[in-house]
């Protein structure tokens, strides 16, 4: 099973959940493909004076919660049934949350980091232009991912501004925007800080103290960084990190702050003083209490699983773990904290800016870092303890505790919405009580 497509395994998991809570074959069919995929052609004038055609996706999976929402990546990796997969756990991840929220995502191929600004901002705003039709405040809200950012989402805000033809402010159709532009505080570091407080609760679990534990983080990117460093300043020591270019070790451990302006400065943590560089796949190699997975989807395989010594794994990365490295953690006992809820800070915090963005609140008016932090807190340990109770009532992984948690919900609401499909669903399917 190891070489299952991203989507593949996607599925998979909601089979599993589908199956533990006896899914309607209707509501199951339902469930088994998006709503819509959009494949559009970005054309844009590069700085040489040629025009090159760009290719993209919006996969919009599921709105039985509520508007579709989900990231949009640019990467040379790019491919449909990447997308696809991404907007079904985008699905189950806002379920998860219990946010009022569905599934969605977006991506261009393309190679951001051979790009000039020039080029990625007609990029940007060609892309919102061309999935506009599909995109909105009360329809889709698209936000940053994997090599975009608060820049990226304005310029796209822009390009879909002029398709709109309309002098209506456009702040609510984007989240991830900068605070200057109607973004909100906290958004920069949600994923990496919703990572950090489940990691939190995990390790209250398993009665491991934070304070000296040894951390790995694959991935030095946005919310590798950020994780990185609140189990620093919490106490942890982190002994290795990894980029796209190399790793980098000290079981002394690194200062994650002063990793992160080197690699600022050179682009990569490699040669950062006082360390020893090796290869990325090097790093699953290193013992540690702590392993965070943070870059692209099925890093963690059925070749370097069996190398891995840790005790608590948390997935920030979208589906960075194959079905037989899972089976190969369950059987080691290492706690594997699931994407759809380790890397949930984001859409939650998107979640709040789209909802002060469509009241306006700017300014004096707009939520501070510290309550939009607080609300995360909240909102992530709720959404562990749920995961956790199923988890130890129903004798099950905590993966399969939080698709049975984000299948039975989006289940509820279809039936609640009297859809057809949906009837044959017993509210009871979960057996667990999360009142």
């Amino acid at each position: 099973m190891d070489n299952l497509s991203f989507w593949e395994t996607v599925i998979h998991n909601f089979d599993t959940a589908a199956d533990a809570l006896d899914l309607p074959d209707s509501l199951r069919e339902r469930l088994h493909h998006p709503k819509r995929e959009l494949t559009v052609y970005c054309l844009v004038r590069m700085d040489d004076g040629t025009f090159k055609t760009f290719q993209g996706y919006r996969v919009q999976h599921s709105n039985l919660r509520g508007y579709f929402k989900g990231g949009v990546r640019f990467d040379p990796n790019v491919n449909l049934d990447e997308v696809r997969a991404l907007a079904a756990s985008m699905t189950w991840k806002c379920a998860v949350m219990n946010l009022p929220l569905g599934g969605a995502k977006g991506g261009v191929i393309c190679d951001p980091k051979k790009m000039s600004e020039q080029e990625r901002r007609l990029l940007s705003m060609s892309y919102g232009k061309a999935i506009a039709g599909i995109i909105g405040p009360k329809r889709d809200i698209p936000a940053p991912d994997v090599n975009t950012g608060p820049q990226e989402m304005s310029w796209m805000v822009e390009g879909y501004s002029e398709s709109q033809g309309s002098d209506e402010p456009a702040d609510a159709a984007f989240t991830g925007k900068p605070v200057e532009l109607g973004g909100i505080e906290g958004r920069d570091e949600s994923t990496g800080r919703g990572c950090f407080i489940v990691i939190q609760e995990a390790a209250k679990k398993i009665n491991l103290d934070l304070v000296g534990a040894r951390v790995v983080v694959q991935g030095f990117g946005n919310a590798g960084s950020v994780i990185a460093q609140l189990l620093s300043d919490a106490g942890a020591r982190v002994i290795a990190v990894s980029d796209a270019e190399a790793a980098i070790y000290s079981e002394k451990g690194l200062n994650p702050h002063t990793v992160q302006t080197y690699r600022a400065e050179k682009g990569t943590v490699e040669g950062y003083p006082g360390t020893e560089t090796m290869d990325r796949e090097s790093i699953w190699k290193i013992p540690s209490d702590i392993l965070v997975p943070a870059a692209l989807e099925h890093a963690l395989t059925a070749e370097n699983a069996p190398s891995i010594q840790t005790k608590i794994i948390a997935e920030v990365a979208n589906g960075p773990t194959t079905l037989q490295a899972d089976a190969i953690f369950k059987d080691k006992g290492i706690v594997v904290i699931p994407d759809i809820l380790a890397n949930a800070g984001g859409v939650t915090v998107s979640f709040f800016e789209w909802g002060q963005s469509r009241e306006h609140k700017y300014g004096p008016l707009a939520q501070k870092r510290e309550e939009v932090n607080q609300n995360l807190q909240h909102a992530m340990e709720r959404a562990f303890a749920e995961i956790w109770k199923i988890h130890d009532e129903r004798n099950v992984s905590l993966r399969d505790a939080a698709f049975l948690l984000g299948v039975h919900r989006v289940a509820g609401v279809a039936q609640n919405r009297g859809k057809p499909y949906a009837l044959g669903y017993n509210k009871n399917a979960l057996g667990v009580d999360l009142t």
